[in-house]
């Protein structure tokens, strides 16, 4: 598979994809088919289609855009570690992604009255504004990357994506070989 696969051309023979046994070994290794890869260029499409929004409408990257969408989740404020746990960014990403969007404008730094030693950083008015215009149009894109689809092919993507995420859960080592 290639970035440019037309829409509904089917999945490459992959282990316990098509009826194949998971536990049959690949005779040689080839990135093509390679199930990590194949996840990355899909990510890669989808954070393309959503970036051509916010960057064309605001000039937005793609951490700028993540964090103001938690931001904009959450009326209260937060703390950057929790943007950094909810969003699979880096702390350095999310901290440098803050610090333009606090230049910007887009967003305010408070003391946490709960712990005084703490921010909790909130969309402001004009980042709120942002948010709001941007969110229907990402919707958008999201429908059409959508479409076609039924709600049960949705919901099974999401168990996989599940399944494999749980399957990942507490392997900070890494795989063992």
């Amino acid at each position: 598979m290639t970035d440019d696969t037309a829409p509904g051309q089917s999945l490459p023979d992959l282990p316990g994809i098509n009826g194949r046994d998971a536990a049959v070994a690949e005779p040689e290794f080839d990135l093509e088919l390679f199930f990590p890869y194949l996840v990355r260029v899909f990510y890669a499409d989808v954070t393309q289609a959503l970036s051509a929004v916010y960057q064309r409408d605001y000039g937005m990257s793609p951490a700028e855009w993540r964090t103001m969408a938690i931001l904009g989740s959450n009326a209260h404020g937060l703390q950057a570690t929790e943007i950094v746990s909810r969003s699979s960014m880096d702390k350095v990403v999310v901290s440098r992604a803050v610090k333009r969007m606090e230049e910007r404008g887009f967003l305010v730094r408070e003391t946490n009255a709960a712990d005084g030693r703490s921010f909790l950083l909130r969309l402001s008015d004009e980042g709120r504004a942002v948010f709001e215009d941007l969110a229907p149009k990402l919707k958008a894109v999201e429908r059409r990357m959508l479409s076609g689809l039924s709600q049960a092919d949705i919901s099974a993507f999401l168990a996989v994506a599940g399944r494999i995420r749980a399957n990942l859960a507490g392997d900070e080592k890494g795989p063992v070989g």
